[in-house]
């Protein structure tokens, strides 16, 4: 498998299909929600790997396998919680390959490069990421919780 990690601004071609990867995972069934052109918009911002916002992405042969993304706040209501890991997906029959993985630790990686102590997320499957370091910062309902990577702690 030889699957490389990069900043999306490299793959310009590929914004919107990241954009409809994130649009299909996560906003969809959202009455309210982002639509795929807002996707696309916000997605063109990520532009400086030095920076947020920022969105890394997975391809093998030039085919797009996920996606990560760093945001300043995914969550009005903590908006004291920042920066925030978002709209991790990894295309459906790729699952289970570790590019998943790979893309959370290339982030850390970027965001302790950026000088960041932690970072947020919010997530319904909290055993993958607490496999990868991250720890429970609060239990929102039974089915989601806010968690929690210690940037000075990864594995």
């Amino acid at each position: 498998m030889s699957v490389e990690v990069m900043p999306l601004y490299r793959c310009p071609g590929l914004i919107e299909p990241v954009a409809r990867l994130i649009y299909e995972e996560f906003w969809r069934e959202v009455e309210g929600g982002y639509s795929l052109a807002d996707l696309v918009a916000h997605l063109r911002n990520a532009t400086d790997p030095d920076r947020i916002p920022l969105s890394l992405i997975a391809v093998e042969d030039g085919e797009l396998l996920g996606t990560i993304n760093l945001i300043e706040n995914d969550d009005a209501q903590r908006a004291h919680l920042r920066p925030w890991l978002a709209a991790m997906v990894v295309s459906q029959g790729r699952r289970g390959e570790g590019i998943g993985s790979a893309l959370v630790r290339t982030l850390l990686a970027q965001a302790q490069h950026l000088g960041l102590p932690r970072l947020f997320l919010g997530t319904d499957g909290p055993g993958f990421y607490a496999r990868l370091g991250a720890q429970l910062h609060e239990q929102v309902r039974e089915d989601f919780c806010i968690m929690c990577f210690e940037l000075g702690q990864r594995p």
